[in-house]
Formats: structure tokens, C-alpha cells, sequence
């Protein structure tokens, strides 16, 4: 697979996920690639976390408002009925249980679940954001990342930078494979026709379960 396809790829399948009236938040990265592949009959309310509810997808050049802006700091819109809200409040709807589900990338996800996105220990970051708050309150955490970094797994037996929380993810979506994580390990349900079963094995250092029902990612 080229590599420039490979983060359109993941977020056209992550799109395919949400249900109509799902409440979404987006990590920054990836994920904000989303909202362009989203179904035109199914209607959700994206949440920015840094301040809107009923965010959009990016705008054109020609109508790029720099204080509108997605999780990552780029130019994003507000959807038709959308609202400005402050921290408080966005963090308000994260803790208290109202996210249907939340999609973050990843520097490393294992076997039972736990997620480390946050730092690589000696190099700078901006901090851990809201993801930790995102993971403990979301039903549905998606991760969304390229299968390898550099040809080495992402996917462990056992993460070992950081973590951000423990047996918080519930699917990882790469551009090798839909995985679902169950309390039986991680179930490979869908895969890329580009890529073998024994090829993605190879690329993901954790056990795979390959499903009865395997199908190719459409």
C-alpha cells in the first residue's frame, strides 16, 4: 500500500463505526480525518475538546477561520445547530458518560487493551491532553494508527512506553486490519485484501485470534 493512501485508508474505515446520534470525540492527527469520510445518512455530533460541540469537517481554503479549530490546532468548521463551549463544560460531557465513543491514535496498544499515546520518554511533547479523560470516560475507544512504526509492531503483548490507561481500548483500525479486543485477547475481524492473515501475524507482535467470520475491510 503507498504510503500517502495509508491515513485516508484507516479513516475512511474508522467512519464506518458510528451510528446515527453517536456523540464523537476526535484525538488529534488521524482522527481528525474522519468527519470527510463520514455516511451521508448517518448524522453525528462531533466534539472538539477544546471547544465545540457539532464540530465540522475542514473547511476550504477559501473559508479557513483560524479560530475555529480541530483537536490538532487546524483549521476545522462548526456543523449547523453546533455550539461553542468552554473547557469545563467539553470536559464535563467526556467525564460524565456522554461520549459514545472516542477515536485516538497511538504509540503503542497491547493485548489487553492498555494504551500508550502520550510521550516516548527523553523527547518533548505538549502533554497528555484529554486523552486519559477520554479513555476513562468513553464507551467506545478506537484506536486508529498505522499497523508499524518503522516495520516494528505497535501492536504488543505488553506496551512498554507510558501508559495513558489501562484496558481502556475496546478496536484497533490500521491499514492492515479491523482487531476487536476481547477478554479472550485480540480478535482479528477484518483485513486488508493487500495484506495475507500470515502477513498481518507478522507485523503484530501480540497474538492474533483470526474470527470465524474474517472478512475483507470494504
Amino acid at each position: 500500500m503507498e504510503k500517502s493512501e495509508i491515513k485516508a485508508y484507516i479513516a475512511k474505515r474508522v467512519a464506518k463505526e458510528f451510528k446515527d446520534g453517536d456523540f464523537v470525540n476526535l484525538g488529534i492527527g488521524l482522527p481528525t480525518m474522519v468527519p470527510a469520510y463520514l455516511p451521508e445518512d448517518v448524522h453525528v455530533t462531533l466534539e472538539a475538546e477544546l471547544g465545540m460541540a457539532g464540530a465540522g469537517s475542514a473547511p476550504d481554503e477559501a473559508h479557513v477561520d483560524w479560530e475555529v479549530v480541530d483537536a490538532g490546532g487546524a483549521p476545522s468548521s462548526i456543523a449547523v445547530g453546533g455550539a461553542y463551549i468552554d473547557s469545563a463544560t467539553s470536559f464535563g460531557l467526556i467525564r460524565g458518560g456522554h461520549v459514545d465513543a472516542t477515536v485516538l491514535g497511538a504509540l503503542q496498544v497491547d493485548q489487553k487493551g492498555n494504551l500508550a499515546n502520550w510521550i516516548i520518554p527523553g523527547k518533548m511533547v505538549p502533554g497528555m491532553g484529554g486523552a486519559m479523560d477520554l479513555c476513562a470516560g468513553a464507551s467506545n475507544v478506537i484506536v486508529a494508527m498505522e499497523h508499524t512504526q518503522k516495520g516494528n509492531p505497535k501492536i504488543l503483548k505488553e506496551c512498554t512506553l507510558p501508559l495513558t490507561t489501562q484496558t481502556c481500548v475496546t478496536k484497533i483500525i490500521t491499514e492492515m486490519a479491523v482487531i476487536d479486543v476481547t477478554d479472550k485477547g485480540l480478535v482479528l475481524k477484518e483485513y486488508n485484501p493487500e495484506f495475507t492473515v500470515d502477513q498481518i501475524k507478522e507485523a503484530t507482535e501480540a497474538e492474533l485470534i483470526v474470527a470465524d467470520d474474517l472478512k475483507p475491510i470494504e
